[in-house]
């Protein structure tokens, strides 16, 4: 928290202010350049360090979004979204509810993260049994085409971004006799697929539209969950069948310095809009800030 985008470089009045030294303070490059070599012990030879990047910077390049008009959202416990931002860093212009970021590629990103996504599921299996592993729950949430006016608010630890408020709580609504254990999951699944959209509207804001969202991550296994975020979003969901993201991005900007060329599978499946979610998410959307509104703690 000392760095300046704007400027790129440590920012003296913060530095003064948390009483570190700017000259104590590391050299700062970009993510793809000579870092130096690894110690022999380590792999019987040394190998030279070619980047350096945060795993969801990493995962922005990995997807190859490289300016505006794209988004990648990385669903493990929590979600987290990045948009590009252009070259230009503005942090005037960051969407309320938004973080501005480095990019690897260095340029600038729109962050956005929600604290519980795969955790939800987790908190299905976990605590309401409803089902012995994730999977299941999948299943569970595919056995039936409509919650039927069930909704979660995922809320098991606040809420992020946009709305950044650690004292809201998780709720469960809409309950009937006729509930089961399939409208629950489904609820569950459009909770996370709702959140997303939430961050994504907040990314275009910006006056950048998203034309589509790249995904990795656990999660993105469940088919059903990318068709509900398919058509919560009403936009294409790509989910490459590389989901190491990360790890490709660092090998590829790696391979920028290096000059060589990586050569991967470029296979993906592609998630179409295939039915509207609007009025579930507007029911849900104002059930969110009746939650909020009930003091938490």
């Amino acid at each position: 928290m000392l760095w300046n985008l704007s400027e790129r470089r440590w920012d003296d009045q913060l530095c003064a202010w948390q009483r570190v030294p700017t000259p104590a303070l590391p050299e700062v490059r970009a993510s793809s350049d000579e870092y130096g070599l690894t110690a022999p012990s380590l792999f019987g030879k040394q190998l030279p360090i070619l980047a350096v990047a945060g795993d969801q910077q990493a995962a922005l390049y990995g997807h190859s979004i490289t300016r505006p008009g794209a988004a990648k959202c990385t669903y493990g416990t929590g979600a987290f979204l990045l948009s590009h931002a252009g070259q230009v860093a503005q942090p005037a212009l960051t969407p309320d509810g938004l973080l501005l970021t480095a990019a690897a590629d260095d340029g600038f990103a729109y962050e956005g993260g929600m604290f519980t996504a795969g955790s939800t599921i987790q908190w299905l299996r976990d605590e309401l049994r409803l089902a012995p592993s994730s999977p299941e729950i999948s299943e569970l949430a595919a056995s039936t085409d409509s919650s039927e006016g069930v909704m979660m608010i995922p809320a098991l630890a606040g809420l992020g971004s946009p709305h950044w408020d650690p004292d809201a709580r998780g709720a469960l609504l809409g309950i009937t006799r006729g509930t089961t254990r399939g409208h629950i999951a489904r609820a569950a699944m459009e909770s996370v697929a709702f959140r997303v959209r939430e961050i994504v509207e907040a990314m275009e804001s910006s006056g950048h539209p998203i034309g589509e969202l790249r995904v990795d991550g656990g999660m993105t296994a469940s088919d059903v969950l990318m068709q509900i975020q398919a058509n919560a979003l009403q936009r294409s969901i790509v989910r490459p069948t590389m989901q190491e993201t990360t790890a490709l991005g660092a090998a590829k900007l790696a391979m920028e310095v290096s000059g060589l060329n990586l050569e991967i599978d470029a296979e993906e499946q592609r998630f179409e809009p295939n039915a509207e979610l609007e009025h579930e998410f507007e029911r849900w959307s104002a059930a969110r800030r009746a939650v909020q509104s009930i003091p938490g703690g």
